[in-house]
């Protein structure tokens, strides 16, 4: 699979993963210099939004909107992954306020990347796409946007999510 990135095609690294599947585990790092892994989070369910980094315009909406639609589901976690640096995420994260999404960084190995198939290796970055798991950590939505400067389906996600409560 490839995606558009400043009107160039990237392919994509790995398989897109399919709805149905137990999402695969990751390492990733948080805002502390932690290791975290999808275990590390226990509610129903689990709202990966993935960017490619929070410093551009589309990345910042994205996150600002998970966190302001979805906030309001106390039963899911909201997490926000790019490569960006912990660093960069806490600064980000301390200038937005934001409080309902916890952003973690893939930049060590590309671990999840490679695994939920959203590295674009030539530019070491991930590619822009949302993915919702349910209880049992299968995946009930994946999106994969075509065209990196695009938004995500937003509505959809909410959508999804209010038919389960």
């Amino acid at each position: 699979m490839e995606v558009m990135f400043g009107n160039k095609p990237v392919p994509l690294t790995d398989r897109p993963l399919e709805r149905g599947l137990v999402a695969p585990d990751f390492t990733l790092v948080n805002t502390k210099l932690q290791t975290v892994t999808l275990a590390d989070f226990s509610r129903t369910f689990v709202v990966i939004s993935v960017v490619p980094s929070l410093d551009t315009g589309v990345c910042d909406y994205q996150t600002r909107t998970f966190n302001e639609r979805l906030g309001h589901f106390e039963d899911v976690d909201v997490l926000t992954v790019s490569v960006d640096l912990p660093f960069a995420q806490k600064r980000w994260c301390g200038l937005s306020g934001l409080d309902h999404v916890v952003t973690l960084s893939d930049h060590r190995d590309l671990d999840f990347g490679r695994k939920y198939g959203v590295l674009m290796a030539p530019l070491r970055l991930l590619a822009r796409a949302v993915f919702v798991l349910d209880k049992d950590r299968k995946i009930v939505y994946r999106e994969y946007v075509r065209n990196v400067s695009d938004h995500p389906a937003y509505d959809e996600v909410v959508k999804l999510l209010e038919c389960y409560h």
